[in-house]
């Protein structure tokens, strides 16, 4: 089945059809590219592409902020090849519709001068209010700014909410971060090792100009991409050659990023900057409330994004606030569902982002008004939902951990202990959720996960005599023993079908010595368990003794079939994305369950 925006009558007018009644009015004008000089002096690229190429008229503004090369000067002769693989897809939809796009190389990429001294730097907050005020400044400017962007892009425009300028009126953080530190690159407290060893890949290829490393990832592979392309005064880009010279004192991300091995640890040098610096949430309060928000996810999407869309939907204030969950991966390159008619997403997102624009933007009424601010779609059931609110269900079903690898509706009378030894070497494998968000490829989402899950201790239903949907985040209560002092905690919930087929559904993981909890603060609001993920309350496991361990499980919504069993999975590890716990002494891990030590699985249903 298709991910198609008319299964399951979620709206009165599907972003589909919207889009098909938005026909381009106007033809994309030529980039035209300026340096814009910062308060320190700084000087960013930026370039300007307007509908005809009209600087007479004025356009309301989308503004996109990138790490990733706003234009890349392309070979000879390669007048087929496109030049901005990373933001084409704004420009093609939003300026033959009325849009004027401006297109930033941040601080220290690209074009621009300047060096990165930290992922998502806050200087660069800075520089985006004054590129806002340039804007404005522009004869073709009609004075009102909207932004959006996958990922970094997507965070960058609660960045560029929160400097409180007053053209800002509309945000689109698509697949985007809240809490860089958990929703990225520590969810759980454990780091993903990979990632932060990919992305610098990425970024030396990037930053350096580094055309052999850009060769490793198919959005930059193409040969005739050369650099970044310079602005349009510097006609032999020594300005450009200048610029890149400088990115090579840019921060070093695995370096970088382990210098937060806990929430609220801060650089040695800089006591006021930990991770908090680099998250969206640390900003809430300084994003006005009439700024209209609209944040979008999948429930595949990375180790913790669809957390951001949902922290960002429940902890703003502003009254006008969506969100959108969908069955794709990070960027919804892909359909993730296993049910998918075709790989690539038929939903239209960003049609969906033209008619919040149009009408926050441009004034124009869409009818956004009269449709549920909660969209999210049911894997399994292959249909769409609408929700006035999260979490859209307000039930539980709570399943408890029993003797014979059971999981049992009523608390068992009996107590169980499952002994299990972590191997160290187990993991997930190639195609999973962790993939993309490193820019490696990924398609065939966990296609091997019945020979993976067949190797974990398992507990599981009996086969389910009716429907079962579920929507949010299950949590899992685990009464665990650990013969070391720490401990990796993966939970993985699936699907085992009727026929026997095995659908993993999602996962969660927790680092043991970080299991206290705490009430969420009102900048992070959140709807499963939350914590601090401090130094100070770190506690290491007491040897041999059981504690428990409550997490949720990144949120999904899913229908099981009838007939089907539910399934939940724990393992020690996942060697093919997480850092090992404890170093070379995987822990005896002991799950026990009957009493007032009951370990159980908590469904989010109605």
């Amino acid at each position: 089945m298709p991910d198609r925006d008319d299964l399951g009558m979620a709206w009165r007018v599907p972003p589909s059809r919207y889009l098909e009644g938005r026909p381009a009015e106007f033809k994309v004008g030529a980039p035209s590219s300026v340096y814009v000089t910062m308060a320190d002096g700084c000087r960013l690229a930026v370039d300007v592409i307007l509908p005809d190429g009209d600087s007479t008229r004025r356009w309301p503004t989308v503004l996109i902020l990138t790490p990733y090369v706003r234009r890349f000067e392309l070979a000879p002769g390669a007048t087929a090849v496109e030049s901005s693989p990373n933001t084409c897809r704004y420009r093609d939809l939003f300026v033959p519709r009325g849009y004027a796009l401006v297109v930033v190389d941040a601080r220290g990429t690209g074009a621009s001068f300047g060096t990165r001294d930290s992922f998502r730097s806050p200087r660069e907050r800075d520089d985006y209010r004054v590129i806002a005020d340039w804007i404005v400044r522009q004869p073709w400017s009609d004075g009102v700014i909207g932004a959006t962007g996958i990922s970094y892009l997507g965070a960058a425009c609660d960045f560029l909410a929160s400097t409180g300028h007053r053209a800002v009126k509309a945000i689109a953080p698509l697949f985007a971060v809240w809490d860089t530190w958990a929703d990225n690159y520590y969810p759980g407290g454990m780091l993903i090792k990979r990632l932060a060893l990919v992305y610098d890949e990425l970024m030396l290829a990037l930053d350096h100009d580094r055309r052999d490393l850009r060769a490793r990832f198919s959005y930059f592979a193409d040969p005739a991409l050369l650099g970044p392309m310079p602005v349009d005064e510097d006609r032999d880009g020594s300005l450009a050659r200048e610029a890149v010279k400088g990115h090579l004192a840019n921060f070093r991300m695995p370096d970088f990023i382990t210098e937060f091995k806990c929430r609220d640890d801060a650089l040695p040098y800089d006591a006021n900057f930990t991770s908090a610096s680099f998250s969206p949430y640390n900003y809430l309060d300084r994003i006005p409330k009439d700024v209209a928000v609209y944040a979008v996810s999948g429930w595949m999407d990375g180790a913790g994004y669809a957390n951001g869309a949902l922290s960002r939907f429940l902890s703003l204030p502003n009254p006008e606030r969506r969100l959108l969950l969908g069955p794709w991966d990070h960027g919804a390159r892909v359909n993730a569902s296993p049910w998918r008619a075709r790989q690539e997403p038929e939903f239209p997102v960003l049609g969906e982002v033209l008619r919040f624009f149009d009408q926050h933007l441009a004034g124009r009424d869409t009818g956004l008004a009269d449709e549920d601010p909660v969209h999210y779609f049911v894997m399994h059931a292959e249909q769409w939902r609408a929700a006035r609110n999260w979490p859209p269900l307000p039930g539980s079903r709570r399943l408890y951990i029993a003797p014979r690898r059971e999981l049992v509706d009523a608390l068992p009378v009996s107590s169980t202990r499952e002994a299990h030894r972590t191997d160290a070497a187990a993991g997930s494998g190639s195609q999973t959720r962790y993939e993309r968000i490193a820019g490696i490829d990924a398609t065939a989402y966990y296609n091997d996960w019945p020979e993976r899950e067949a190797k974990l201790p398992s507990f599981t239903t009996l086969p389910l005599g009716e429907l079962l949907e579920i929507a949010g985040h299950p949590v899992v209560s685990l009464w665990l023993a650990s013969s070391e002092p720490d401990a990796a905690v993966f939970a993985y919930l699936s699907e085992v079908e009727a026929d026997g087929a095995v659908r993993y559904v999602t996962e969660g993981v927790l680092r043991a010595v970080h299991r206290a909890e705490a009430p969420c603060p009102a900048n992070y609001r959140t709807s499963w368990p939350w914590r601090t993920f401090a130094r100070k309350d770190m506690k290491p496991m007491p040897l041999g003794v059981p504690q428990l361990l409550r997490f949720a499980l990144l949120p999904v919504a899913w229908r099981f079939a009838r007939g089907s069993r539910v399934r939940l999975s724990i393992a020690g590890a996942d060697a093919d994305h997480f850092v090992q716990t404890p170093h070379g002494r995987p822990p005896l891990l002991e799950v026990v369950s009957g009493g007032e030590q009951a370990s159980l699985l908590d469904l989010p249903t109605a």
